[in-house]
């Protein structure tokens, strides 16, 4: 009897922990430019045309997702990490919900696109694959450079 009340116990200190860290995140500023919307390495030509038509695919796709994250809002930031408040946008709950439903429609938007691709893709020429990534990079590069001024 004593271990099912120490059972129940942690179970629910448990479920009301959970819940307060839900409450918070809300609370929390977003990033307008997801944090996971960046590149470690870059490619050259004879580094990609090695490579296997496979791991072109996914070079491509990963790619193809940071410009899909980055592109619509270099208006306002080209980084991953920068807020509304950060850009002096008033947090409201009308702005706060904007962001959130443009978050939701770029993930839906991204998943459709990359069941796609990844059943496209593999039918492409290698040397088609190779000249996109490179040209995504490049894009990525230049990002990098409006960045700096």
């Amino acid at each position: 009897m004593k271990g099912k009340i120490i059972c129940f116990s942690i179970f629910m200190l448990a479920l009301s922990s959970s819940k307060c860290i839900a409450q918070a995140k809300p609370n929390m500023p977003q990033s307008i430019i997801s944090t996971n919307a960046s590149i470690r390495t870059y490619n050259d030509d004879k580094t990609l045309k090695a490579m296997s038509k496979g791991e072109l695919v996914e070079l491509y796709i990963e790619r193809m997702k940071v410009i899909v994250r980055i592109m619509p809002k270099i208006g306002m930031a080209t980084k991953p990490g920068v807020t509304m408040a950060d850009l002096g946008i008033p947090e409201t709950s009308d702005n706060k919900k904007a962001l959130d439903l443009e978050k939701d429609a770029t993930g839906t938007y991204l998943d459709i696109s990359v069941d796609y691709l990844r059943k496209m893709l593999p039918f492409c020429d290698k040397g088609q694959l190779v000249s996109a990534i490179l040209f995504y990079e490049q894009t990525l590069k230049a990002l990098k450079e409006l960045e700096a001024q």
